[in-house]
């Protein structure tokens, strides 16, 4: 069987011409250019799982399965972060202070703390809540106790590409003909970038969150990584045009944002609640021995010897540390190739070593420029037949180049 019949693509519409260069760059020109890819010849998978800080929790939150809106929203001129303002920093969209991750939302917290003074309301017996009609229902029930967990899919960077991933998410049956979750209890982590380049990253956003509340109520999950982007993104959003310290000489997080590919548009309709579900996104997960990342990169061993390690050190730099801590993180996010040529087995075994599991699954760097189909003569754009296994079977590149004409991966775990 040849990879092309295992990861057969779907005719899906074309929503708009790509963007280059495709590989991320920073002010004043510094890019990360390939070397000339070498040829790359599985494992057993171990039953071991961490997911760390999920995606679906948030929504798990404010997204009941109910189908009822459970959102709080700030006053209309309420800033996107709880920092002094930035000159730039677009101060004017619409949100909220997002919580920090051990804080609740005021719609979740005690309603029977009353004020001093006050009689408590007189306590009836309800009975179970009437369904809403208008609400999907879901015939798949929740996993009995001992039941294994259903099969888990990856989906690599999106860019903005709504239509590709919704024709991507009903090619694989995760998602039916409305665009709603039908996968049971199947597993899906995307592995970050769900921004720029792209024609439509924000709707990317609300449909992930929006698959991550119905996973939830069909007894699977949808959950994601921060990439690159993300940082870069709510960057953006954060400090606007003020200078950071960037290697490359005084730069701003607007500046390098639109030089990668930022979308006005997605910036304009960036909410408060866009932002609190992004910044508390996981940087580094484990599935079913899967050591899932989104850059190829050794850079997440600078921040914890273990997965929750990295998670809170993440985290508590987008709550608490300054532009120029903020931009460090994204510039080492940015880094890729780490998993590429002779030394690669060797960097890969390095972070399985530290953070478990026997694969590395990541996006970030085109399946193109690490095989060097980037460089054909003919002009055609690259032929991608599936995800890419190399460095001694020991990673799996998931991003298919769909910003360069390539493809928009989804793929279930493991692949061989």
């Amino acid at each position: 069987m040849t990879p092309e019949d295992r990861f057969p693509g779907p005719e899906h519409p074309d929503s708009g011409p790509r963007h280059q260069p495709d590989l991320d760059v920073l002010p004043y020109g510094t890019y990360y250019e390939p070397e000339p890819a070498t040829g790359y010849p599985g494992t057993p998978y171990e039953a071991e799982t961490y997911s760390g800080y999920g995606g679906a929790r948030y929504l798990e939150q404010h997204w009941p399965a109910d189908g009822q809106d459970h959102t709080v929203h700030a006053p209309e001129n309420a800033p996107l972060f709880s920092h002094q303002d930035h000159p730039g920093s677009h101060q004017d969209h619409p949100g909220y202070e997002p919580a920090l991750p051990d804080q609740q939302s005021p719609a979740h917290q005690d309603h029977a703390h009353q004020a001093p003074g006050r009689d408590d309301p007189p306590t009836i017996e309800l009975g179970p809540p009437l369904p809403d009609p208008s609400a999907p229902s879901y015939p798949y029930p929740a996993p009995g106790p001992g039941e294994p967990p259903g099969p888990l899919y990856v989906v690599g960077d999106v860019h903005g590409y709504l239509e590709e991933l919704r024709a991507e998410l009903r090619h694989q049956g995760l998602i039916d003909a409305e665009g709603h979750w039908s996968a049971g209890r199947s597993r899906i982590w995307f592995l970050g970038d769900f921004t720029d380049r792209g024609p439509d990253g924000i709707g990317v956003i609300d449909l992930v969150m929006q698959l991550a509340a119905e996973a939830a109520a069909a007894g699977g999950y949808c959950r994601a990584l921060m990439g690159n982007h993300e940082l870069l993104f709510l960057g953006a959003a954060r400090y606007g045009d003020e200078p950071v310290q960037s290697t490359a000489g005084t730069a701003s997080f607007l500046a390098a944002w639109r030089l990668n590919g930022g979308q006005q548009h997605d910036l304009d309709r960036l909410e408060g609640h866009h932002i609190s579900w992004l910044s508390r996104l996981p940087a580094i997960a484990l599935e079913d021995g899967h050591l899932l990342l989104h850059s190829d990169t050794t850079a997440y061993l600078e921040y914890g010897e273990s997965i929750p390690d990295v998670n809170d050190a993440v985290h508590s730099l987008l709550a608490d540390e300054g532009v120029d801590e903020w931009w460090d993180c994204f510039r080492r996010f940015t880094k890729r190739f780490a998993f590429r040529g002779d030394a690669g087995p060797t960097a890969v075994h390095e972070l399985l070593d530290t953070y478990g599991g026997t694969r590395i699954v990541h996006g970030h760097s085109p399946i193109p420029y690490l095989t060097g189909a980037v460089h054909a003569d003919d002009g055609q754009p690259p032929h991608i037949p599936g995800p890419y296994v190399y460095a001694d079977d020991l990673a799996v590149a998931m991003d298919g180049g769909v910003t360069m004409e390539g493809r928009l991966l989804v793929a279930r775990l493991p692949v061989s």
